[in-house]
């Protein structure tokens, strides 16, 4: 069974790449279509400094991008390269630390566990 939500949005990325007229500007969301990333894939690139949105925009605002600069970085091996290591490098270290937070023990199972308890007695 397909999830309806995949299937909408490969619809959609399918009618955005199929346009005859691509736009000048786009936004994170179709360019995670050109690049076939993520959304967040997107912001982690620009946080990183290898994709650049137009203008200045604020923290909170809209991004557009070049649609031709995607164009010439898609054709681009070593930036490919390099951004899909700067995009594994972040979901590795935000995985290990997820993992670290779940394996670090709280403050209430420190208290409770016996051996503990004599130590601080």
């Amino acid at each position: 069974m397909s999830d309806p939500k995949q299937a909408m949005m490969n619809q959609e990325r399918e009618r955005f790449l199929n346009l005859r007229e691509k736009p000048a500007r786009v936004t994170m969301y179709e360019v995670s279509h050109i690049l076939r990333c993520a959304v967040h894939d997107v912001r982690i690139l620009v946080s990183r400094g290898l994709l650049k949105p137009l203008g200045h925009p604020a923290d909170n605002a809209t991004k557009f991008f070049a649609y031709d600069t995607l164009q010439e970085l898609k054709h681009d091996m070593k930036w490919l390269a390099k951004a899909t290591d700067v995009i594994m490098e972040h979901w590795k270290m935000k995985n290990a630390n997820a993992r670290e937070d779940d394996q670090a023990p709280s403050e209430s199972n420190i208290s409770d566990h016996p051996s503990r308890m004599a130590r601080q007695s």
